[in-house]
């Protein structure tokens, strides 16, 4: 579940050619898995051709290309310019040429010549926009429809930020080796690499010690140990309570939502706290969620205190932004306290209701023992950093920013969304689909992040199973429908989520 940047399997490589291994039988082994991948993946494949960048991701071409050529099949190296003498890609060449191999100029390249096209221009490390004749190439092979296997990443995906440097290959398979790079993951990179099939070319996991990673893939291995189980002898309190604050009378869905998916995450028991002209709108939608009104903010620091409240939502349709903004720094000020609230998160309306004022919410938090989670998307991301944060970052290096910036869990949501805490570890998600881009989606990851945080876990790992939950269900959904989900069908399908997260953790114990 690691993934390395570029820089970081750079040193991987570096650390495991200083333990004894040599680097051209690294390259070795990276063009065998790819070989060895394109055969299984396209056995009937007879006309091969091999797009050779300069470098090591060309010599992993050049590799195998001779192991297509060993195996009687018609291959053929193009290239723009040749490896510089001395290195491992030159060997590369010249073992591929002293077995007869044919290198050709890019300009004779025709994709529709061919059968399969392995794309070993640049990997994981450009830093520079694709222009000239590589960038021809890459076009024409676009337009092709031809089956294509990239090298490590897609030639033009930055292996960083998964940016797309100028054009980009669009492969419909991907090898890497050793671990996934943040490219694979962050679109629009992901986008252009297909399936992505992970090799082991003999890096032994002990470097990631020496390296000290601290951006992974979110899956379940992630947060699996501390998901909330319950015990026998659990009640509702010890199962943990969650406030849900409401809008008004007509802004009542959003909360109710959040409320749901907080109650089927495992939360003991949910209150609604809304305004009295909206209690009666809950009362006639709600059963098992408890209501209270909401009144002046100490009767609310009052109730959670009272009533063992652990984790709350503030912010979905709440509306009154003078009001979120008190109510938010009144809890988190009050929070130093073994009594008071524990975890709270904040979405939509708490995050815009501090646009002009972020660093009011950023020195509470940090003066605060309560965990703050934000949630906002692109836009509400935007509003709340604007230009504290680096606008050329890629996605991951923003999120943890903000999270080093506002003291906050950060949950810069997106078909690529990115979970950062504080002290720099990160997650990238990678489950979800296009079935989530519905009204209310948001909501129901507050509620899921909340009912998590209040049975105990915690909050960067409650947040990374809340993203991996909730893009689960869109997954659950499309096993019997292509399209048609809408956010109030998430809460239910969290059940189906549980029943798979408890066969994974009977299966790992």
């Amino acid at each position: 579940m690691e993934l390395l940047t570029p820089d970081e399997m750079g040193q991987a490589d570096r650390i495991t050619i200083a333990g004894g291994i040599d680097s051209y039988d690294l390259m070795q082994s990276a063009g065998q898995a790819v070989y060895k991948e394109c055969m299984r993946l396209w056995p009937e494949a007879l006309r091969i051709a091999v797009l050779c960048g300069h470098g090591n991701n060309g010599g992993d071409g050049y590799v195998v290309a001779r192991l297509y050529r060993q195996s009687g099949r018609q291959t053929y190296c193009f290239f723009d310019l040749p490896p510089h003498d001395y290195t491992d890609a030159r060997q590369a060449l010249d073992d591929y040429r002293a077995e007869g191999g044919d290198t050709l100029p890019l300009s004779k390249f025709d994709p529709l010549e061919f059968d399969l096209i392995i794309d070993a221009f640049y990997g994981a490390g450009l830093a520079r926009d694709i222009t000239g004749a590589i960038a021809d190439c890459i076009d024409a092979l676009n337009q092709s429809g031809k089956s294509v296997c990239a090298i490590d990443l897609p030639s033009g995906v930055s292996g960083l930020t998964g940016q797309v440097m100028g054009i980009a290959v669009q492969a419909e398979h991907t090898v890497t080796f050793f671990r996934k790079k943040p490219g694979h993951l962050l679109q629009p990179g992901r986008a252009f690499c297909g399936d992505v099939h992970v090799c082991d070319i003999g890096i032994e996991p002990s470097v990631l010690r020496t390296i000290s990673v601290c951006l992974y893939e979110n899956r379940p291995e992630l947060w699996r140990d501390v998901l909330p189980v319950t015990q026998t002898n659990a009640h509702k309190f010890t199962r943990g309570h969650v406030a849900v604050f409401s809008g008004g009378m007509l802004s009542t869905g959003a909360a109710r939502l959040s409320a749901a998916a907080a109650a089927r995450s495992g939360a003991g028991l949910v209150t609604m706290i809304a305004p009295h002209d909206a209690l009666s709108v809950h009362a006639a939608h709600l059963t098992g969620t408890m209501l209270h009104a909401l009144g002046e903010t100490a009767d609310i620091l009052r109730f959670i205190r009272v009533r063992k409240v652990k984790a709350a939502v503030l912010g979905p349709a709440f509306g009154d932004l003078p009001r979120a903004r008190e109510l938010i720094c009144a809890l988190l000020a009050d929070a130093n306290d073994e009594a008071a609230l524990k975890y709270l998160v904040i979405d939509a309306d708490g995050i815009t209701a501090f646009k002009d004022q972020s660093q009011m919410l950023f020195s509470a938090a940090e003066q605060s023992d309560c965990a703050v989670v934000l949630t906002p998307h692109e836009g509400e991301f935007q509003r709340l950093f604007g230009e504290q944060v680096d606008g050329a970052a890629g996605k991951v290096e923003k999120a943890r920013q903000a999270a080093k910036l506002s003291h906050c869990i950060v949950i810069n949501k997106g078909p690529d969304t990115v979970i950062a805490a504080p002290d720099g570890r990160a997650a990238i998600n990678s489950n979800g689909t296009a079935l989530l881009a519905t009204a209310g989606s948001g909501d129901v990851l507050t509620g899921i992040i909340a009912g998590l945080c209040a049975q105990g876990m915690p909050a960067f790992e409650a947040s990374c199973a809340a993203a991996w939950i909730h893009a689960e269900t869109a997954n659950c959904f499309a096993e019997t429908a292509p399209v048609g989900m809408i956010a109030e069908d998430m809460p239910e399908l969290i059940l189906k989520v549980w029943a798979k997260l408890e066969q994974d953790r009977l299966l790992h114990n």
